[in-house]
């Protein structure tokens, strides 16, 4: 299978009503690699709200007579998602929505909580019906319930982050306000920035920001609200911030975010580039050229060319035109659909000692196909270099990893996987070296290690392990 992408969150809002749902969409266009399979947005004109959302790409999903339908306003939010919980159903399209006695609430949400089985059979029991599957509906009657109690939105939100656990970066609208929100632990990327006109941005990566105009201010701090009016003034409260251990998720660097972004003070090419030289480090070869699988294995692999003085080559070809959704519901599907999306230059690998350079290896059947692509194509030698360790362990906090039961590294030795995957060789990243791509920041590597920041209670475990894979809808193998 593939590692899917989580989500991404945009949100926009200004002093003068303008076009604002046009700029989320060309926001929302540049997080589309964080999640293919919905998107959404809604627009507050004056206290009213205006939505459209639907499955499928940003593309697709909005028309132009669909954004003319979206009147000019001050606020914005916008969504892409992947589901990491919940079901692929329209009914689970982001912006949530709810109205209630004290207005309106608009949230995009990304990441997942830990807590959400146990938050759900409370609020259920209090009566409470649930419309959709996805925990960022829970966190929408948290932040509703506490909002009903106490003097201001942002109120309302800090007291709901002393209930809700694990991983969540939010977008918050309601009639008056926009509202950024990162977790303590800091698992999900979150900044803003502002446009040349005065309107201001939040977005899960930075590449957001360019795209519509806007310069980066900062990432959020872990444990950050920040509160936008449309007079333009801006409050950040940090009462949750410092309260734990910077814990960002690890695999935003090795494969989520785009190579252009820049999350936390660490630019993700650079980043990648680093763990690609110590991946050479750690693994040297005798070989005629190094070739990246694309996308995500290209960076690392420039690294490994200019640590290892093998020549950099462009040896496989992406088809462009193909989505990252891996819609397939068979295996015989899935390894066509891998060579439907991915073809060797076979004139560059004919008779050539090759160095494939990936981001990860989940299940390995994607793997051995391109080792095999690779073979095909003319290669004497094929050497699999992984800029990430093993995995060994499920992630809970919006990283679509399985359980150890389907994850080939947690059944097999390093030495069984090469000879599985067909490879002449094959090293991981050392997981001492995940450093190099978080130098002075803390992360999370729960999915390497089994060590996890929170606690994550049996029936959740129990709850996303237990269904049969079929249907929970896995749609690829790597």
């Amino acid at each position: 299978m593939s590692i899917h992408e989580e989500c991404g969150v945009f949100g926009a809002i200004s002093r003068e009503r303008k076009d604002l749902a046009r700029l989320t969409y060309y926001g929302l266009y540049a997080l589309q690699h964080r999640g293919q399979e919905s998107c959404g947005i809604v627009v507050d004109d004056d206290g009213l709200f205006y939505s459209h959302k639907d499955l499928g790409l940003v593309g697709d999903v909005f028309s132009k007579e669909d954004l003319d339908r979206l009147p000019e306003s001050t606020m914005a939010v916008g969504h892409v998602r992947y589901s990491t919980t919940g079901e692929k159903t329209r009914a689970n399209c982001q912006p949530i929505e709810v109205n209630h006695q004290k207005g309106k609430l608009a949230l995009a949400h990304n990441g997942n909580l830990t807590n959400s089985d146990k938050l759900r059979d409370r609020l259920e029991l209090n009566g409470a019906i649930f419309h959709t599957t996805s925990d960022t509906e829970t966190i929408a009657y948290i932040i509703t319930g506490k909002r009903l109690r106490c003097g201001s939105i942002e109120d309302a939100v800090s007291q709901a982050m002393d209930e809700i656990e694990g991983a969540y970066s939010l977008v918050v609208m309601s009639a008056a306000k926009l509202m950024a929100v990162r977790d303590p632990y800091g698992y999900r990327p979150l900044c803003y920035g502002k446009t040349k006109d005065g309107t201001y941005i939040v977005a899960s990566e930075s590449c957001a920001l360019q795209a519509v105009g806007a310069e980066f201010i900062r990432d959020l701090e872990p444990g950050e609200i920040l509160v936008f009016n449309t007079d333009g003034e801006i409050v950040s409260r940090r009462e949750h911030c410092g309260k734990v251990p910077r814990q960002s998720c690890i695999f935003e660097q090795i494969y989520f975010a785009r190579p252009d972004s820049v999350i936390d003070g660490i630019p993700i090419h650079e980043a990648r580039v680093r763990a690609g030289r110590a991946l050479a480090k750690a693994h040297p070869v005798d070989a005629d050229a190094v070739i990246g699988v694309p996308d995500s294995g290209l960076n690392a692999a420039i690294g490994f060319a200019q640590e290892s003085g093998i020549p950099y080559s462009i040896g496989m070809i992406k088809n462009k035109y193909i989505a990252r959704t891996f819609i397939s519901p068979g295996q015989r599907e899935r390894d066509n659909q891998v060579h439907i999306k991915l073809n060797p230059i076979s004139s560059i690998v004919k008779g050539k000692r090759v160095v494939l350079v990936d981001d990860s290896i989940v299940r390995g059947t994607t793997s051995r196909r391109l080792v095999t692509m690779m073979r095909d194509a003319g290669a004497t030698e094929v050497h699999m270099r992984i800029s990430a360790p093993p995995f060994l362990h499920p992630c809970y906090y919006g990283v679509d990893i399985d359980s150890e039961d389907n994850l080939i590294a947690a059944q097999h030795s390093v030495e069984e996987i090469c000879e599985l995957i067909g490879a002449d060789s094959l090293g991981y990243l050392p997981i001492e070296d995940l450093k190099v791509l978080s130098p002075e920041l803390g992360y999370c590597d729960g999915c390497f290690t089994g060590r996890y920041a929170t606690a994550v209670s049996a029936h959740y475990r129990k709850d996303r392990f237990s269904t049969p894979l079929s249907q929970r809808k896995k749609k690829s193998q790597k």
